[in-house]
């Protein structure tokens, strides 16, 4: 089945206040993470040439949309989510020739191609910036430009405008002699955010995204859309906040969801969307929850986006100095979190599913259990479950069919994210706020390359990513893990993790209760099993459809938890078993004794 497809419904189920049955409902979407990909040429770096070669694994997979993470024009200071020209190609993934054959290759095969917007900020190198850095160019307000602070030198210590702090260590704010100001940057300082509250620069950006639409691309997934309007003073002031032992205020209190966030937005999609059909979007939900803004945002009648990633699932292991110091994961804390998105959406909307990206730890890593293979590859699949069976779209990040972990990097020279260096100096060698060996067990489990090291293809010494003899090594070092965990042993196994997202992926082909059932989480209190119920309303509700999911999601045997136990009734039918992790007779057995086995989850039609 492909992506432009559509299963049918019964009469009158829609898929809240969209049309009925959207392609994106029944569809799967698999993130691409270019350098760490396929590497073709032998540099180290994964290329376009390389994700081309590796489409046909992507069909057998039976993925419906590809998302690639940036491929344009960059220094890369923060692996190409630094954007110095959005209408070329970096020359480090190849050609526009390059991309306009993978276009071509996806779209025989039957998949969407959808490409990353990254447009809160841009590269300091991009002609734009370079421009605003003179105050009597047309540029100059393109950018978010402040004076030093009253009574301070310009460029010296504390005379930043604010004390907002980057996402990535250190002030947000970067000091420019040749314009003799301070530019805005949450992220990197070579990633300069862009002021959206100036009509130019909006239609700039809209008039980038008409051409890489009309070039053929389906859609867009948006970097950090909702920080593009900020939380200003009557006067354009960006007022400070309450400082944090690093000795700065958290910036995203100012940025996140901003007056004119829904304004934007709506305007984005009269000036790009209106008039086009088959296309995606989904924003980087960064600083909304599970509540009535995703609604909004992802209503169709409000003309903003498709879907929203919300984070605070994947905020419940955050400690105290947040990701870098994780606490155990409580699976209450994971039903609550998703329920609030799940419920956030239940009439109106749409939701994303994920548990990994380019962003996050490993899930198997951080939530499964990794301590044994066996056990590595029961809670990969039981993880997916849980997943793939809420209502919404799933995402899955490359190589987490193959149950992919963390990189086990145990030196700071390993690292490669911009994000985990800086914090790293800024905690430990700056702020003293913590101990280096702390903190390399917090980048350790939580740094965003855990989820970058190459793509596990085969056993070779470099993972197939690239040729044994290549005369670069590979950008970041391959998991040695994959002499045991790679693409080529899980294909040819019946009962591999690869394989099971396939019959993940043809449920959702197939079944409408999965595209488009009701969701109703059962046993909210239980801290081991997961369980929740899909349904398809009916006229009459005695043949209401409905499907039981339970996950054990622990490496302990347990109980079904009441709620479920009330629903299966004593009575299991083996051929109403629709999927499960282990073989259909034992799910049927333990449902009849009441009992799951470590890992163990079940999808049975009631």
């Amino acid at each position: 089945m492909t992506s432009t497809q559509r299963i049918e419904l019964p009469d009158g189920v829609r898929t809240n206040g969209a049309d009925p049955n959207p392609w994106w409902a029944n569809s799967v979407v698999y993130q691409i993470y270019p350098r760490s990909f396929q590497d073709t040429n032998g540099d180290g770096i994964g290329d376009l040439k390389g994700i081309t070669s590796r489409l046909d694994y992507l069909a057998r997979l039976g993925v419906d949309v590809i998302w690639l993470s940036p491929v344009y024009k960059s220094p890369q200071d923060d692996n190409g989510y630094d954007i110095a020209d959005y209408r070329q190609i970096d020359p480090m993934f190849g050609t526009m020739d390059d991309m306009d054959e993978l276009l071509a290759t996806a779209h025989r095969l039957g998949m969407k191609v959808v490409m990353d917007l990254v447009v809160n900020h841009t590269s300091d190198e991009h002609p734009w910036f370079q421009a605003s850095r003179d105050a009597n160019d047309p540029h100059a307000d393109w950018y978010w430009w402040r004076p030093a602070k009253p009574g301070h030198e310009p460029g010296t210590p504390g005379a930043e405008p604010n004390h907002w702090g980057s996402y990535f260590g250190g002030s947000a704010w970067q000091y420019d002699a040749k314009r003799g100001e301070y530019y805005l940057h949450q992220f990197s300082k070579k990633q300069p955010d862009l002021n959206w509250e100036n009509p130019e620069v909006r239609h700039a950006v809209y008039d980038m995204m008409n051409w890489w639409m009309d070039r053929g691309i389906d859609g867009f997934r948006m970097d950090v859309i909702t920080l593009i309007s900020k939380h200003l003073g009557p006067n354009g002031e960006m007022e400070d906040g309450e400082i944090g032992p690093e000795g700065y205020s958290n910036v995203y209190w100012f940025c996140e969801d901003g007056p004119r966030l829904d304004e934007f937005l709506q305007e984005m999609h009269r000036e790009v969307f209106d008039g086009r059909e088959g296309y995606l979007t989904v924003g980087e939900g960064t600083g909304i929850d599970g509540g009535p803004r995703d609604e909004f945002i992802t209503d169709p009648r409000n003309r903003e986006l498709d879907m929203l990633f919300v984070f605070t699932h994947l905020d419940i292991d955050h400690g105290e100095g947040g990701k870098w110091t994780p606490k155990p994961m409580r699976l209450t804390d994971l039903k609550r979190t998703m329920a609030a998105q799940q419920n956030a959406v239940a009439s109106h909307g749409w939701a994303s599913i994920f548990l990994d990206n380019h962003d996050q730890p490993r899930v198997v890593s951080r939530w499964g259990d990794t301590t044994t293979d066996e056990l590595r590859v029961k809670s990969a699949k039981a993880l997916a479950l849980l997943a793939h069976l809420h209502r919404g779209t799933p995402y899955i990040y490359q190589g987490e069919e193959l149950g992919m972990t963390n990189a086990g990097f145990t030196r700071l020279d390993q690292y490669r994210d911009l994000e985990s260096i800086n914090m790293y100096h800024q905690r430990v060698d700056e702020a003293k706020v913590e101990s280096a060996e702390d903190m390399m067990a917090g980048l350790a489990a939580q740094s965003r390359d855990n989820a970058r090291t190459p793509m596990q293809w085969d056993s070779t010494p470099y993972a197939g990513f690239t040729a044994a003899d290549a005369p670069a090594k590979p950008w970041i070092e391959v998991n040695p893990n994959h002499t045991t965990i790679n693409a080529e042993d899980e294909v040819a196994d019946p009962d591999s993790v690869f394989a099971f997202y396939q019959r993940l992926i043809e449920l959702r082909h197939t079944n409408p209760i999965v595209a488009a059932g009701d969701w109703k989480l059962l046993d909210p209190d239980d801290e081991q099993v997961y369980d929740f119920l899909r349904s398809l309303p009916e006229e009459n509700p005695e043949e209401r459809r409905s499907l039981l999911v339970i996950v054990n999601c622990g490496s302990t045997s347990a109980h079904i938890p009441h709620d479920a136990a009330e629903l299966i009734h004593g009575a299991v039918d083996a051929s109403r078993i629709v999927l499960s992790t282990t073989d259909p007779d034992m799910a049927a057995a333990s449902l009849l004794l009441g009992k799951l086995s470590p890992w163990e989850g079940i999808v049975y039609q009631l």
